[in-house]
């Protein structure tokens, strides 16, 4: 992926479950961010914000970040249904009137409004709406199970979790202890930093499994021992449980790791309780049993905010309640998960 220079839009949104996008960027391609945009946190401090992006500043306006030479804005928040605010507008135009191409992983396409793609033509820019579907892809046959390489999915108790952090951690753990794995990537933000993959609830319900299973076994193509497939959604989610499905029957996991939030009780977005972490791990892996056995190597934990005693605690609990390897990937290791996967899968 060619070295970009990133301004990335936050809008007042800039935290960790709203500016997802935005804290995975920073995260994991600091190197491509040169100025975050938002002026309700202008001049504040990233890492207090948002535990990452050390030394990266925080702008009130477009025309503040153009000392830093950015050549893309990217949205950087997410909101549920994926509408692009109105207070953006002008942040967008302002963006590419100063030579800017605009990366949109919001479901509203820039490129079909009229205002906006009459300036990026002006302007001699392009507007990236990645939430669209790049190909054809055929309805799912479970042919994933005749992969060489072990194929792992990430799943949540709830949306917003950390699924595609997870996966990401488990691939760069994987191949640094020299196992070959890689990372597919289902999401917006996955494609933004790996620079490929499906954003997949742009994909017809009944395109998703065929979606999923096509870049499966393109990735078995390459010679990998792990394929870790980025998880969207929660299967008992009232409204983002048919794209977990999708992904499951998709890749039909040999190994799956549940990500969960302790601190958490109810679904975002919604009025349905988190059930207890057994009975929904059972219900997962009995999904799966009629077609391609799978089960549980760990549980990643989101622990953000937590005291240091009450994750102590909460991990512990977890870990014996389920029986399973429990960790924080980013508080502690994801070393926990990758022992548990290569003892199964291995």
């Amino acid at each position: 992926m060619s070295e970009r220079r990133i301004l990335l839009l936050t809008g007042g949104c800039l935290d960790l479950l709203s500016a997802k996008t935005a804290v995975t960027l920073l995260r994991y391609r600091p190197h491509e961010v040169v100025a975050v945009l938002d002026a309700e946190h202008a001049g504040k401090n990233l890492v207090d914000l948002v535990g990452v992006g050390e030394g990266i500043p925080i702008v009130a306006s477009v025309a503040d970040s153009l000392g830093f030479n950015p050549d893309h804005l990217v949205i950087g928040a997410v909101f549920p249904g994926g509408v692009l605010p109105a207070t953006w507008r002008g942040s967008l135009l302002d963006a590419l009137a100063g030579g800017m191409h605009i990366i949109n992983g919001l479901h509203t396409p820039l490129g079909a409004d009229p205002e906006l793609s009459a300036a990026a033509v002006k302007q001699g820019r392009v507007l990236f709406d990645l939430r669209h579907c790049s190909r054809e892809y055929p309805v799912g046959s479970a042919r994933a199970i005749h992969t060489k390489a072990k194929r792992v999915l990430t799943v949540g108790s709830d949306c917003n979790l950390g699924k595609m952090l997870t996966a990401m951690e488990l691939v760069r753990a994987l191949n640094d202890l020299g196992h070959k794995a890689t990372f597919i990537a289902t999401g917006q933000t996955g494609v933004m930093v790996s620079g490929r993959g499906e954003v997949i609830d742009a994909i017809k319900s009944d395109f998703v499994s065929g979606a999923v299973e096509s870049m499966v076994l393109e990735a078995d193509e390459e010679g990998v021992e792990f394929i870790v497939v980025e998880g969207q959604g929660a299967l008992l989610h009232p409204a983002f449980s048919a794209v977990t499905l999708g992904l499951m029957h998709g890749c039909l996991p040999d190994a799956m790791i549940l990500c969960h939030a302790p601190g958490r009780g109810v679904m975002r977005h919604s009025q349905v309780e988190i059930p207890p972490l057994p009975p929904l791990l059972q219900l997962h892996e009995a999904i799966l049993e009629p077609i391609h056995p799978s089960r549980f190597v760990g549980l990643a934990l989101n622990s953000y905010g937590m005291p240091e005693d009450a994750y102590v605690q909460s991990r512990a609990m977890i870990g014996s309640e389920t029986g399973l390897p429990t960790t924080d990937c980013v508080r502690d290791s994801v070393i926990p998960l990758v022992d548990a996967l290569l003892e199964q899968c291995g």
